[in-house]
Order: C-alpha cells, then sequence, then structure tokens
C-alpha cells in the first residue's frame, strides 16, 4: 500500500502546507534555489505523511569487512534494498586533502553522491571541520574563542572563509553529467547542546554561534553561488523547546529541523520521545521539515532495537528520516550502527524495512521526487 501511496503523490500534485510561492506549495529558505532543490524539498513533505525514510552514513563507501566496493552496502545484504537517504562526511576538505577524517576520497563521495542522486536517492552532509583556531580535530574543545575567532570581525575569519571556499569548490563539483546540480541536505556545526565539538554550546556565546550560521549561509549563497542545499539545523539531546531553539539561527535560513540522539542509557527512550516530540511540533508549526538527524543503538546486544525501540517511539510522528552512523570498515573504530549480513539484529531489521511505515530507495524511486 506505502508504495501505491508515494506513486500516487506524484500524479496527484503536492498539497500547501509550508510558506508557498504561486501554487508550487512549500519552498526552500534560499529564493534562487534551484529546481530540483525546490522540488525535493516539496517531496519532503509529501513523503513524510506516507512514512519515515531510513538513512546510513557513508553507506556506498565502505562496511564490514569491505571498502569502496562497486554496489555494495551492508543494508542491501540484509534487506534488498539500499537506504533512501545516504549521508556523508566532509571533515578535512577544509585542508584540502584529498580524502576525509573517514579515509574516504572526496572525489569518490562526489561518485556517490551522483549515484544516489540518480537512483533518486536524498544526499545530506555533515561537516566535522577542524579548529580553525588551534589546527586541532572538531573535538579539540581547549579554547573558548573559537568562534569568535572566525565570525565577521575575528582574527580568523579570513581562515574560515577559505574553509568555505574548499567547501563551496566540492558543492560546485555536486553535478550530473549534463551539469544539473544534486540537491543536498546540508548540517553544519550540529549537536551544539553539547560541548564536544569547539562550536558547543559551553564554548561560544549564543549570538556568535548564530552570527556563525547566518555568516557560512550568506557567503555560501551570496559569494559562492551556491544554491542547491537545504539546510538543517540539528541538535543533540534536549529536554525543552526554548533548550532546543535558543541557538536557533532563524526560520529564513534553516530548512529542517533535526536533532541526533544515541542509544547509550535507559534514558533513551524518554529521551527519543520528548525529542521527536517537539522537533515535529515545532516543524508543523514553522512549516518545516522534521528528522532524526543521527542515530544508532546497541544493536550488537539489543537485536529487536529496530522495532521496539526505534519504530515504536517514532511511529507517531511525521518525520522525513531517521538516519544511522557508519559501519566501519575497520573494527577497532566503533560497533557497527546499521545492520550487516548474519548480524544479531538483521531479522528484526528486516521486520523493520517491510513495515509499512519505513521507506527505502525502491519505494523512493518509484517517487521520482525530483521530477
Amino acid at each position: 500500500m506505502k508504495q501505491l501511496v508515494l506513486i500516487l503523490f506524484v500524479v496527484a500534485g503536492f498539497s500547501a502546507c509550508s510558506p508557498k510561492s504561486e501554487n508550487t506549495g512549500p519552498v526552500p529558505t534560499d529564493p534562487k534555489a534551484t529546481k530540483e532543490t525546490v522540488k525535493l524539498y516539496q517531496s519532503l513533505f509529501e513523503l513524510k505523511k506516507n512514512g519515515m525514510m531510513f538513512g546510513h552514513q557513508d553507506a556506498l563507501a565502505y562496511g564490514e569487512g569491505w571498502y569502496d566496493e562497486k554496489g555494495r552496502s551492508d543494508v542491501k545484504e540484509v534487506c534488498g534494498d539500499y537506504p533512501a537517504v545516504y549521508g556523508w562526511e566532509l571533515g578535512h576538505l577544509e585542508l584540502a586533502d584529498e580524502y576525509s577524517l573517514d579515509s574516504v576520497y572526496f572525489y569518490r563521495i562526489q561518485d556517490w553522491i551522483k549515484i544516489a542522486y540518480e537512483r533518486g536517492g536524498i544526499n545530506t552532509i555533515s561537516w566535522h571541520l577542524r579548529n580553525p583556531l588551534t589546527g586541532g580535530t572538531s573535538w579539540d574543545t581547549s579554547s573558548k574563542e573559537v568562534v569568535a575567532s572566525i565570525v565577521p570581525g575575528g582574527d580568523y575569519h579570513a581562515l574560515f572563509k577559505e574553509y568555505l571556499d574548499h567547501l563551496a569548490d566540492f558543492l560546485e563539483g555536486c553535478r550530473t553529467d549534463d551539469g544539473t546540480y544534486i540537491p543536498i541536505l546540508f548540517r553544519p556545526f550540529h549537536e551544539h547542546t553539547g560541548s564536544w565539538f569547539w562550536w558547543g554550546k559551553d564554548l561560544c556565546s549564543v549570538e556568535d554561534y548564530k552570527t556563525l550560521w547566518r555568516f557560512t549561509v550568506d557567503y555560501l549563497q551570496n559569494e559562492k553561488g551556491i544554491h542547491h542545499l537545504l539546510y538543517t539545523y540539528s541538535t543533540d539531546r534536549f529536554e525543552t523547546t526554548e533548550g532546543y531553539l535558543e541557538r536557533y539561527p532563524g526560520d529564513e535560513i534553516v530548512d529542517i529541523l533535526g536533532f541526533d540522539l544515541y542509544d547509550r542509557g535507559s534514558y533513551y527512550p524518554t529521551a527519543l520521545k520528548n525529542c521527536a516530540e517537539k522537533v515535529t511540533k515545532l516543524a508543523d508549526e514553522r512549516g518545516k521539515i522534521a528528522t532524526v538527524s543521527e542515530t544508532g543503538g546497541p544493536i550488537a546486544t539489543n537485536y529487536a532495537w529496530w522495532t521496539e525501540t526505534v519504530l515504536d517511539i517514532l511511529r507517531p510522528y511525521e518525520l522525513s528520516y531517521v538516519l544511522v552512523w557508519r559501519n566501519p570498515f575497520k573494527p577497532a573504530d566503533h560497533e557497527n550502527f546499521a545492520p550487516s549480513k548474519g548480524s544479531p539484529d538483521s531479522e528484526d531489521f528486516i521486520r523493520f524495512y517491510k513495515d509499512p511505515e519505513t521507506i527505502f530507495q525502491k519505494e523512493l524511486t518509484k517517487g521520482k521526487i525530483y521530477e
């Protein structure tokens, strides 16, 4: 039934449920957004009525025991289908390096972004950029002056613009063979309600964080001419709506409201429900899309995590997608966050896949979300 619904919404057209242009439905915050980006945004509003898309970080790049093998995906090897949403990481791009902090060549990420787009999938990008003040990693929290140093007027503002220039060059290369820019959900400066990144809440002022966001969007759009992004505001765990919005840079530049939350204890079910409830309510009120932009759980020990935790909790809410983090090709890095062939959670993941609430690549392809 959900496959039929996905096909029908393309024929029926889009309903009006957000800021609108004439008779076209919701529009992104970027007034110069490409037509494919506008169409994707409109499709997101319709898709969330039909179910929740599943996403996986670096899904095509590597998995358990393999790296860069054509057509492979741990998720596909379990359920026979690719994720609907493909996450990518650009950390180290700002240094003009050839490959990311996860050892993935940037030109290959562009290739996979194109593959995902051409099969009708959705691409989302995170950016663990290095600390421009100290030269350390994103996790270098030794200074509380980093954000202040890179916003306009800061001593390292010119260096930060160089970082953005490298990002813009990468995004310019995210095109099809005929030159069409590929729409991307961009999720910068995430998990800021925590303090493990140099842009975290205890490491910069509220106003400096908002200024960082606003400058980044303005520079990409108006200085670099990048108009194929949908901007995602993504906190970590939060308790209240006020806490979620404390550093929100504004409805005029944010398209998607997300949150990251990992299952690392007994608090998770209650926290997941609370965050999902509040973010979907805010998204509805503000004409935005709501997502679980990053998560993962103890699937190596909780074999029913997919259905009895994630699906049971999130089913009541109109969430666009839920994305789990990567399955590292080096097992020593961390545990898997998605199933792999023969993993103990695979049977439950297949039930998750077959549930009418979840949307994977095959259904998304039929929906023709960019046309």
